[in-house]
């Protein structure tokens, strides 16, 4: 009987926590101003130079490590054993995870050959792919495959409205 009340009280509180967590980030959506995407300040990089007829070449060139990481990760998670990873929600959130990294390289690289508003997506999205492969992937080590996939997919959708929000509303405090 303890333990029945005690699930009950728990599942409130995490309700409370999430419905608290939502009003928090929407007083704050309120309240802060707008970020906009198309400043003039957002594309302007440090190191301007070209090598080899490549603008913004060291910018470009960094990219290159996230690829190889990417692949080689990529490549290890989708056998699962190198990793010690055997469970589907596991394999999967991994997967991903290096899989942006990986498309991080090309997007980023793309965006800072010419930066500019409409090109930014390609840099931004494989972020949001990585960041929310990961953080799923914990939650699959921690609460369990189910919440964890189903935090992936929830997750994932959110990464491409939020990237679309920034595109159509100017504002990338969702980004």
């Amino acid at each position: 009987m303890v333990w029945l009340t005690n699930q009950q009280i728990g599942r409130w509180k995490s309700k409370r926590i999430l419905v608290g967590s939502f009003l928090c980030w929407l007083i704050l959506m309120f309240i802060t101003p707008k970020v906009p995407l198309s400043s003039f300040r957002h594309h302007v990089f440090a190191d301007k130079r070209n090598f080899m007829g490549v603008p913004n070449t060291l910018n470009v060139m960094t990219n290159f490590p996230f690829l190889i990481i990417g692949v080689l990760g990529f490549v290890l998670c989708i056998g699962g054993s190198f990793f010690n990873i055997s469970l589907k929600g596991e394999i999967w959130g991994w997967t991903l995870f290096y899989a942006g990294i990986a498309s991080l390289a090309f997007g980023s690289a793309y965006y800072h050959l010419k930066p500019d508003d409409n090109r930014i997506v390609w840099d931004t999205l494989p972020i949001l792919i990585a960041y929310s492969s990961l953080f799923s992937s914990f939650l699959v080590e921690r609460a369990g495959e189910t919440v964890g996939l189903s935090c992936l997919v929830l997750l994932l959708l959110i990464s491409f409205l939020s990237v679309a929000y920034a595109r159509v509303f100017n504002d990338l405090r969702l980004c």
